[in-house]
């Protein structure tokens, strides 16, 4: 298939889409939803599997090439591995990944491998069971780790993603760096962001990233900046002697807008063209009204072409209110 190369608005090219499988999610993060949860999506609501793939042919037809598979929990939905078989088999998709909190995935590890996943995004807060508890509400702190062993003996290579939150688990930033010492994995520190569905909106952030990353060189002043791509959300540093990297995501402070290549597909079929914008387009009333390929596609390349420059603009005009599980993280 000659390879097609889609640019927005802002002659930025667009080659990742994130779809969220689920709204569901077997933790209660606090950062990333209320307590008491959030009000799941009837069934009909969600995009069936057909509709995922339709959809992600006609955008890996327009240039996506890499999709990542997200939640909610993506492992909360029925025959993952179906899907996911069937994503791999789309011509023009060359990277599929996934994100993950591991607490189902120990039982899939096989067919990750199988499938020859690009990599796997963990998410963990913490290394320490107790505090485990209190930011995701559960105590299942050794179902992740367990699965971060397994992800580590399979050779699927593997990313953890860490929201860095005052008060929470700090304590944890050192440790979990150290975690690249040996074992080359990229250990990603994230801002946190305004998602937990109660509409808050942060006066200043203490974590941000250059906060993050001064902490870090208190400890290891020799950390190195490493060569990124063009589309990186992070900023990637190595400290001399480790196998692997840590990386820095300003997702709040939002300094990679500018080289943005990512779309999302929420889990009700909503697209948006940036984390931080309502949803532009409803594509899976589109579907179920009877769309056809070509006029999916021109309304794909219609909103691509009133993409904000950058998630400040995005969010201008509402007040956020959706749980990054609603989102898709």
């Amino acid at each position: 298939m000659e390879r097609t190369v889609l640019y927005d608005n802002h002659n930025r090219p667009i080659s990742y889409l994130r779809i969220a499988v689920t709204d569901r999610c077997n933790l209660r993060c606090f950062y990333c939803m209320p307590e008491e949860g959030i009000r799941y999506l009837p069934k009909h609501e969600l995009l069936t599997f057909e509709e995922i793939i339709r959809l992600t042919q006609v955008l890996a037809s327009l240039g996506i090439s890499k999709v990542r598979i997200t939640g909610g929990e993506p492992f909360l939905r029925k025959d993952l591995i179906k899907l996911l078989e069937q994503i791999r088999a789309i011509e023009g998709v060359d990277e599929l990944h996934i994100t993950t909190n591991g607490l189902l995935a120990g039982d899939y590890i096989e067919d990750l491998v199988r499938l020859k996943i690009s990599s796997v995004n963990l998410s963990l807060d913490t290394l320490d069971p107790e505090r485990f508890r209190t930011i995701t509400r559960r105590d299942e702190f050794h179902k992740t780790r367990a699965v971060f062993d397994m992800l580590q003996k399979s050779a699927i290579p593997v990313k953890i993603n860490t929201v860095v939150m005052d008060g929470k688990n700090i304590e944890d930033i050192l440790p979990l760096a150290e975690l690249t010492r040996l074992q080359g994995i990229s250990v990603r520190f994230i801002e946190e962001m305004p998602f937990n569905g109660t509409g808050m909106r942060f006066q200043s952030l203490k974590w941000n990233e250059k906060n993050i990353l001064e902490y870090l060189r208190t400890y290891h002043p020799n950390m190195d900046m490493v060569p990124g791509r063009k589309h990186d959300t992070a900023k990637v540093f190595k400290i001399p002697g480790y196998a692997g990297t840590i990386g820095i995501i300003a997702a709040y402070t939002r300094n990679f807008c500018g080289s943005c290549n990512r779309i999302r597909l929420t889990a009700q079929g909503m697209l948006k063209t940036c984390l931080y914008d309502q949803g532009v387009l409803n594509v899976r009333d589109l579907v179920r009204n009877g769309s056809t390929d070509d006029e999916l596609k021109i309304a794909f390349k219609k909103s691509f072409q009133s993409r904000p420059k950058d998630g400040f603009e995005a969010e201008q005009n509402f007040v956020i209110k959706d749980s990054m599980s609603t989102i898709g993280g």
